[in-house]
């Protein structure tokens, strides 16, 4: 894609482009993305109701320690990969208020960029699939890792034509690296995944009507 995640439009078009060559957005899909603003508000527009996203929680994390002072940073990105890497929603969200006290007391802006979006960054927790497919989807890493695999044949080139031009050389070095490429991590439990996103659906639909009737 030819910009970055904070273009909405963009991100919409390329959303789109996928839904037309083949890509089902027609059920409930789980998006796992860095909270770029322009893709996660292409993301709702496009799937409303039928969105989970789980925000990367690298990126979460280092856009944190970000406002602290360098002699605190590595301390506070130790304590929130320990509360991220807790198994259970309730014990990772309990462990990272714990931290956003802490940060009150330190640096505002930290414990607002802690919050912003925290809920997202334990949606794999709250489908109860942490354990067994965190490691790979709680980050970005995995298409960050093709991304940077593309890089060894693509950043070298100091001059692009067109458009099509990068575009065909993008697809060409994708087959080359393809055999590199490597399976992810839990690759066994994605229909259990898919499951936990159908329940989880069902309840919040069954949560809502409830709230309708009372």
């Amino acid at each position: 894609m030819e910009t970055n995640t904070e273009n909405h439009v963009v991100c919409k078009r390329f959303l789109l482009g996928l839904k037309e060559r083949g890509l089902n957005l027609d059920k409930e899909v789980l998006f796992i993305v860095d909270g770029g603003k322009g893709l996660n508000k292409s993301i709702k527009e496009l799937m409303g109701a039928r969105t989970l996203i789980q925000r990367c929680q690298w990126h979460k994390r280092e856009n944190v320690v970000s406002y602290l002072d360098k002699k605190l940073q590595s301390t506070f990105r130790r304590k929130l990969q320990a509360a991220y890497n807790l198994p259970t929603y309730e014990k990772a969200k309990e462990r990272l208020n714990s931290i956003a006290r802490e940060l009150t007391l330190i640096n505002k802006s930290a414990v607002e960029s802690l919050q912003e979006g925290l809920e997202d960054t334990l949606t794999l927790h709250k489908l109860g699939m942490f354990v067994k497919l965190g490691e790979s989807l709680k980050t970005t890493n995995c298409i960050e890792n093709v991304n940077k695999q593309l890089g060894t044949h693509t950043d070298r080139v100091d001059r692009w034509q067109n458009s099509d031009q990068r575009q065909r050389w993008v697809a060409t070095a994708l087959t080359l690296i393809e055999p590199r490429l490597k399976k992810v991590k839990g690759h066994k439990h994605m229909l259990e995944l898919r499951e936990a996103i159908r329940i989880h659906f069902e309840v919040k639909a069954v949560s809502s009507k409830l709230k309708k009737v009372a």
